[in-house]
């Protein structure tokens, strides 16, 4: 096992030095590779045939300019990336992600994390990832019109729904995805429905997508409390963070089942309630108004707002991270615990740190991570994509499969884990779980 781990190490280390400047690549592939010479030591084929070597290396990375026109006439530049990491097991599938915090080394941490999701789907999707530095906040209904148009304008002949299939993220919502459909059909002069996904259930969308990454976290962190601490859900104290799609529907879902939500955030700040975050109004704020969630106290005047608050302070039974990676650190993981947290499920992709992570686990706090709690999103996806290629009409993509999806992933991790004989470490689960899928795909197709 020992010469494994090193093997391990030194791969790590080699691909820092091919790839210096990129913490969040670096971090997102320690918490995958540190767990993966069991893999190795069980299955040395891939050792021989360089499989992790492959892995942790794009197949494609596209770097474009993206000029657009503001309100004033004014001429703007961002930058536009589109990552192709992994096509063993079909299309690049992954979202767009437009944010100022967007740079090579955030679209590789995310298309590499995607890999290993989408490999746990059991769909037939590889993995990719896109984005841009633009930044939509302010900026007028217009504007955001024309940068879509302009960035799919650089992209499009990169993509196919064979070969790469985008779909929303931060930033980029249906609205979005409808500019940047329109732009595609208009240089392509071809309807080609399944080359995005997000689309709305009108114009070949699923009703569910919207709310598939939010209600399968859901999902899974129920199972997960079965499984670790033979609890339910019901009647447990909750914390979500963020208010974006992931986190609204989270707390919906919460709610329905029994949960009482009584935290979330924004980049400004904390809205806590007491008697129960009302989603509808989040909703509201976030999707009609588009204001900031302090505005919350306008609908409800028991509530407090903790302004530029940390969330992680407060007390609940059940924690789910869905902003955005690396929020919740060692210090917020201590605080968790001290207050009785059991449970963490990633709503967001990578929003723990290591360190979080490792005093989750060693404190016996149920900990599932984003590359398998996250994953209903892309599994929606998928099945708009299957739906797609049909030219099929009045498709919903239900509820039920979804939940039978987040199942099996959370029976892949649970019984990887157990196979490895790390019972209840999701984290070993679904990094191997995927990993093998993905790796046995490559062998066999001979991927060089």
């Amino acid at each position: 096992m020992s010469n494994y781990s090193d093997t391990v190490s030194d791969i790590y280390q080699q691909v820092i030095q091919r790839s210096p400047g990129e913490p969040e690549f670096h971090q997102a592939l320690y918490e995958v590779l540190e767990t993966l010479a069991p893999a190795l030591e069980k299955h040395p084929e891939y050792a021989q045939h360089k499989v992790i070597e492959r892995l942790c290396e794009p197949e494609r990375q596209i770097i474009f300019r993206v000029p657009w026109e503001d309100d004033n006439g004014e001429v703007q530049i961002n930058r536009g990336f589109r990552i192709g990491f992994n096509s063993a097991l079909g299309p690049y599938k992954g979202g767009l992600r437009f944010h100022p915090s967007v740079t090579l080394g955030t679209m590789k941490f995310l298309s590499f994390e995607q890999t290993f999701k989408n490999a746990l789907t059991g769909l037939p999707i590889g993995s990719g990832k896109g984005g841009s530095d633009f930044d939509p906040k302010g900026k007028s209904e217009n504007e955001i019109m024309r940068f879509c148009q302009s960035f799919m304008t650089g992209l499009y002949r990169h993509l196919g729904e064979n070969t790469d299939v985008p779909a929303g993220d931060i930033g980029v919502g249906t609205r979005e995805i409808g500019y940047l459909f329109g732009q595609y059909k208009r240089i392509t002069q071809r309807y080609e429905s399944g080359v995005i996904t997000g689309k709305s259930p009108q114009w070949g969308g699923t009703w569910i997508r919207l709310k598939a990454t939010g209600y399968g976290a859901v999902f899974f962190c129920e199972e997960m409390l079965r499984a670790v601490h033979n609890e339910e859900m019901k009647d447990k104290v909750a914390v979500v963070s963020g208010s974006g799609n992931v986190a609204t529907y989270a707390m919906e879902k919460l709610r329905v089942i029994g949960a009482k939500v009584i935290a979330c955030s924004d980049s400004s700040g904390v809205i806590i309630d007491r008697k129960g975050i009302d989603v509808d109004t989040v909703i509201h704020i976030k999707e009609v108004e588009r204001a900031r969630l302090k505005t919350y106290l306008d609908f409800h005047h028991d509530a407090e707002y903790i302004d530029n608050g940390n969330i992680w302070d407060i007390p609940c039974d059940i924690a789910m991270p869905c902003a955005t990676q690396n929020e919740l650190e060692e210090e917020d993981a201590q605080k968790l615990v001290a207050n009785g947290c059991i449970a963490v499920c990633e709503g967001a992709n990578m929003p723990s740190t290591p360190e979080a992570i490792k005093v989750f686990q060693a404190n016996g706090v149920a900990f599932g991570p984003g590359k398998a709690a996250n994953a209903g999103g892309v599994a929606s996806s998928a099945l708009e994509m299957q739906h797609n290629a049909t030219h099929g009409s009045g498709f919903e993509y239900s509820e039920e499969r979804l939940h039978e999806i987040m199942n099996h992933i959370h029976r892949n991790c649970c019984e990887t884990a157990e196979e490895f004989g790390q019972p209840h470490d999701y984290v070993l689960g679904a990094n191997i779980a995927g990993f093998r899928r993905v790796a046995n795909a490559m062998i066999a197709f001979g991927i060089i």
